[in-house]
């Protein structure tokens, strides 16, 4: 990655975490043109998942699904099926998000099923179960849900992510009652 790029991409991060929105959004449209001219297809998906996030921020649906949409693409296509399972299951989240279960359910799958054939870290596996698992309690498939919101409780638990534990445990004992 250009010394540039990366400058822009540390700014950007710290931006948001500051919830300087603007200046992150500033900061991550440089860097996705400075990739687009000058950087690898992998640096270009990394900016454009960049700024995903901050367009999600925003709450800018279809402007955050369109550039998950083309990160995907060059993941796929680079062959990251890591950062391919990371970018679908954001991009499941933004079509759950907006209502789109038949669009969401697909993406979800398909990184749980690249999460499980690989070394995937934990707490990715689990944030891709509590998506499903959201999304198939939405669809009133109780059995489905409750499956996957164990599974995301113990591996929330395996690390050590007290929100995680104590959200799956809450949305657990609510299946409970429905069933």
């Amino acid at each position: 990655m250009s010394e540039v790029s990366d400058k822009l991409l540390t700014q950007a991060s710290q931006a948001r975490r500051e919830h300087r929105l603007a200046d992150a959004k500033r900061d991550l449209v440089e860097a996705v043109d400075l990739c687009r001219k000058t950087g690898t297809r992998i640096e270009l998906a990394g900016a454009l998942t960049g700024l995903g996030q901050i367009e999600r921020d925003l709450k800018h649906g279809d402007a955050a699904r369109e550039h998950y949409v083309e990160a995907v693409a060059i993941y796929r296509g680079e062959g990251d099926a890591l950062k391919l399972a990371h970018t679908i299951r954001h991009l499941g989240d933004i079509h759950r998000n907006e209502g789109h279960r038949e669009l969401a359910e697909p993406c979800y799958r398909e990184a749980l099923n690249l999460y499980r054939s690989r070394e995937a870290p934990p707490l990715d596996l689990a944030n891709a179960l509590r998506g499903f698992a959201i999304l198939q309690d939405d669809a009133g498939e109780v059995r489905e849900a409750k499956l996957l919101w164990e599974e995301a409780r113990a591996l929330y638990a395996a690390v050590n992510v007290e929100a995680g534990v104590a959200e799956s445990s809450r949305r657990l004992a609510l299946l409970e009652q429905r069933q």
